[in-house]
């Protein structure tokens, strides 16, 4: 395949899943027979509108990526890829769930180019239950869709250790970087690399393909493994780009405000910075970050562009690109080294 029919079968691929939202929504919104809960499932439908669509889906759609690698065409019936992009939905509704209870916790404006969910008028910390609802849905899914399967029980746990694993790394997270409480001490990169491992690197690279490889046949502890070596890499490098993306990205084209500065954020930014500034450099830290005020942020901003890390930050993703590279060639077999490939070359130099 040439480049232009890959990014053919790309946006084909992605009308289709997009299009199976209409029958997920139709399937956990439709009567049930108990007609009290009529204005709860109203309700529930608004929430997933709003919430579940307007990402990239790139999540979602790596399930339905590996998956075709790993089946042989002949057995990738209409049935089985319902199940796959069901089970794609089941990860952008785990992104949905974290999502609205992150920019809570964050105070987030914007995501995805809209107001956040609480901020709308009338929401507020209901949100807190909407994003519980969200949850409930992706088992309620995949017992609709996967029962029967012989993958079933190895999802739901994939599921259920992903969601504590992700909010272990909330945690790791929050008490690294209380607001109002800046202890520069704490930004170490052990510790930051601790935080991606877990709040970003398991449900954003390690889920999608792993629900593939299960769907596949594929439950072998040293595969997963493997797979695993190669993914939480790519995790981490996500993150990287997520936090630089946070302030020097374009808010049009990433959809969001940063807020890590003001958040007393344990970003890879803040690590790079007290790694390489002098003592009064570090003075200028700790009297401006973790604060709300504009001109503050402006000069943390400021003291990162003198210590040139929008440059370091360039290196590192050259770095990290030839390192994922080399995990691929060593660790991708019996896997097809396409799945690896396909997601390095969707994240690598992304704007958004």
């Amino acid at each position: 395949m040439n480049g232009d029919q890959k990014s053919e079968a790309y946006a084909r691929e992605k009308w289709d899943f997009i299009q199976h939202f209409s029958q997920i929504l139709n399937v956990l919104t439709e009567e049930t027979g108990h007609p009290e809960t009529g204005d709860a499932i109203a309700r529930l439908k608004e929430v997933l509108e709003y919430n579940a669509i307007g990402g990239k889906y790139n999540r979602g759609l790596t399930v339905l990526a590996a998956f075709q690698e790993l089946v042989e065409p002949k057995k990738q019936d209409a049935d089985s890829l319902q199940r796959v992009l069901t089970v794609g939905w089941c990860v952008e509704l785990l992104q949905a769930f974290f999502l609205v209870l992150d920019d809570i916790m964050d105070s987030s404006l914007t995501r995805r180019g809209q107001l956040c969910w609480y901020k709308k008028p009338g929401i507020g910390l209901d949100a807190i239950n909407d994003a519980l609802l969200i949850e409930a849905c992706i088992y309620r899914l995949l017992k609709l869709y996967c029962r029967e399967q012989p993958y079933y029980l190895n999802l739901i746990e994939l599921f259920l250790q992903t969601t504590y694993q992700t909010e272990t790394g909330q945690t790791l997270d929050l008490i690294t970087a209380p607001q109002g409480d800046v202890d520069l001490d704490r930004f170490t990169e052990k510790r930051y690399k601790s935080i991606v491992k877990y709040k970003t690197a398991f449900y954003s690279f390690y889920l999608p393909v792993a629900a593939a490889m299960y769907m596949a046949g594929i439950d072998g502890e040293e595969e997963h493994a493997n797979a695993k070596k190669i993914l939480l890499e790519m995790g981490e490098f996500f993150q990287i780009q997520d936090d630089y993306l946070d302030l020097f990205g374009d808010p049009s084209v990433t959809g969001k405000v940063g807020t890590d500065i003001q958040d007393n954020k344990c970003s890879w930014l803040v690590v790079q910075c007290l790694q390489r500034a002098s003592p009064e450099q570090r003075q200028i830290l700790q009297e401006n970050y973790g604060q709300k005020e504009a001109e503050k942020v402006a000069r943390v901003k400021a003291l990162y562009e003198e210590l040139e890390l929008p440059a370091v930050f360039r290196q590192y993703e050259e770095d990290s690109y030839s390192c994922l590279m080399g995990l691929i060639k060593q660790y991708a077999a019996p896997l097809p080294p396409a799945i690896f490939l396909g997601l390095a070359c969707k994240i690598y130099k992304r704007k958004k």
